[in-house]
């Protein structure tokens, strides 16, 4: 896990996780997956509200008009942000996202972005809150 943190003794029910990126090592799926096994944490993947490719470029783009990479993005751009909904979330079936939700225990949405301002996962929170009521709290490393 980031930091080194340790699952042991956690809240968690589930953890949902949008799109694999082998690029850090504690987000790799297969580690991720038995480290939180091991926790006794449910995973799912749910590649459907993944960001395309072409989406993903599009942020890249405004990335680089801004200046900043994407570690370093304290926000996502607004075509980026009005495709994502549209052309993802809009089409999203986030019933049965819904359904697989613990019952008596927190629930996360894992992608590799720090800030969730940042990154699609906080649209996807944003519509659950919406339109399921449910609570959101988004975590922060500090």
């Amino acid at each position: 896990m980031p930091g080194g943190g340790q699952l042991s003794g956690n809240p968690w029910g589930s953890v949902f996780r949008n799109r694999r990126q082998a690029e850090y090592a504690w987000a790799n799926s297969r580690r991720l997956q038995s480290a939180l096994a091991d926790a006794g944490i449910d995973y799912r993947h749910h590649r459907e509200l993944a960001p395309t490719t072409e989406l993903r470029q599009l942020q890249y783009a405004a990335d680089s008009r801004q200046g900043v990479g994407k570690r370093h993005r304290r926000v996502l751009d607004a075509d980026y942000v009005r495709r994502y909904t549209a052309e993802i979330l809009d089409k999203a079936d986030l019933e049965i996202v819904v359904a697989e939700l613990p019952a008596t225990a927190p629930a996360a949405l894992l992608c590799v972005e720090r800030d969730p301002e940042a990154c699609h996962r906080a649209l996807i929170a944003h519509r659950l809150s919406l339109r399921f009521a449910l609570t959101v709290e988004h975590l922060k490393p500090t």
